[in-house]
C-alpha cells in the first residue's frame, strides 16, 4: 500500500533490482576485462599474426574492407548458380520420390528440425528470453 502512495509498484521495484544486478555484473566483467584483457589481446595477436597486414594502418584497413566487399560482390553469380542447381535437385527429388533414399529423407528431416529449432530460439529471444510469453 505504501508503494502505491508514492507511485512505485512492485514491478518497478523488481525492475530496479534487476537493473542493479545487471550493473553489478557489468562492473565485474569490466574489472575482469581490465585485469586480463591485455594478456588475452597479446595471445590473440600472436596466434593470428599471419593474418595481420603490415603495417596495420587505417588505409590498409580501408583497402582490405574494400577488397572484401568487392570479392563478396564478385561471388554472387557463383552463389546464384549454386542456388538454382540445389533447387533443381530438390525439384528432381520431389518428382521422383520413389528414388528417394532413406539417407536423403533423414537429412531433409534433420534440416527441417534445425530450421524449427532456430525459429523457436528466435521467438524466445524476441520475447526477452522468456518461454511463457511476451512482456507487455
Amino acid at each position: 500500500m505504501l508503494f502505491l502512495i508514492y507511485g512505485v509498484t512492485m514491478q518497478d521495484r523488481t525492475m530496479a533490482s534487476k537493473l542493479n544486478q545487471l550493473r553489478a555484473k557489468a562492473v565485474e566483467i569490466s574489472r575482469f576485462a581490465a585485469k586480463n584483457g591485455g594478456d588475452y589481446y597479446k595471445q590473440l595477436m600472436e596466434k593470428n599474426k599471419q593474418y595481420i597486414q603490415d603495417p596495420p594502418t587505417v588505409s590498409n584497413c580501408q583497402l582490405l574492407a574494400k577488397q572484401l566487399f568487392y570479392t563478396r560482390l564478385a561471388s554472387i553469380p557463383g552463389r546464384y548458380e549454386s542456388f538454382w542447381k540445389e533447387l533443381d535437385y530438390t525439384k528432381h527429388l520431389l518428382k521422383n520420390r520413389q528414388e528417394l533414399m532413406i539417407e536423403d529423407a533423414g537429412i531433409a528431416a534433420l534440416f527441417g528440425l534445425e530450421c524449427f529449432a532456430w525459429f523457436c530460439a528466435g521467438e524466445i529471444v524476441g520475447r526477452g528470453f522468456t518461454v511463457t510469453g511476451y512482456h507487455v
